[in-house]
């Protein structure tokens, strides 16, 4: 039986897919991000769980996620370093009729992407930023393009809702905003997107590893600086979630 490396994990989820779901955290990612809010995600650790023990945690409510249009998400951490795990989850979830969401940064090669979504229902995908610049101002790689053959793919074959994180200097220039409209229009056009607002709570993380946090000094994304971003995506016709709407 395989298990997975896990860090932690919700019962009643409410901000990773529609619904109310069982959201759980995986350990281990590569992708380094300077804004991550939970760094203690990134190490593997020690501590496992079975598909098994997930879904017999989850049917004790699963009359929430149902009534509510919820389901199962995984996210991390990145869920694609464990694809096995992930697989077979989601293949016995979608077995017991609950929606499955895979939430991914998308780095991760197509084999590994298309054996976890052959029993994904739905994908968050975040994207780092929209440029170059962005992925190596923020994160351990120094190109976007890969992760958008992954987006590219993903989106070809499933429901997608893009997740942006919108950080003051890094992200949220008109040069960002551009190339973003960019890239959601030459996806299928019933992708959507979600611009999330850079908070500052994960700093907290940061300071308890003993660890400089990268982005010292910069501000949180404003209301106004938020739907100011969403109101050019609406204006290039870019479909935005529908808690944005």
């Amino acid at each position: 039986m395989v298990q997975g490396y896990y860090h932690s994990k919700l019962i009643c989820g409410t901000v990773d897919g529609p619904g109310m779901r069982y959201v759980l955290f995986l350990a281990g990612c590569r992708l380094g991000c300077a804004f991550c809010h939970n760094p203690d995600t990134w190490a593997q650790g020690e501590q496992t769980i079975t598909a098994a023990e997930v879904l017999q945690e989850a049917e004790e409510y699963r009359l929430f996620y149902e009534n509510s249009g919820g389901g199962l998400t995984v996210t991390g951490g990145e869920p694609l370093l464990q694809p096995e795990f992930v697989a077979g989850l989601f293949a016995e979830a979608q077995a017991r009729g609950l929606d499955t969401a895979l939430d991914t940064c998308g780095l991760a090669s197509k084999e590994t992407i298309m054996q976890v979504l052959a029993h994904t229902d739905r994908v968050l995908f975040s994207l780092k930023g929209s440029t170059d610049a962005s992925y190596q101002a923020l994160t351990n790689i120094k190109s976007i393009r890969p992760i958008l053959q992954n987006l590219q793919l993903v989106a070809a074959r499933r429901p997608v809702t893009v997740r942006y994180v919108l950080i003051p200097g890094y992200t949220d220039g008109k040069d960002s905003l551009a190339t973003l409209i960019g890239i959601m229009k030459s996806l299928p056009p019933a992708v959507e997107v979600e611009v999330l607002p850079y908070h500052t709570l994960g700093i907290a993380k940061w300071e308890k590893l003993q660890w400089d946090y990268p982005l010292q000094g910069v501000p949180e994304a404003t209301k106004a600086q938020t739907e100011n971003f969403r109101q050019g995506l609406r204006q290039a016709g870019v479909r935005l979630a529908a808690t944005e709407s």
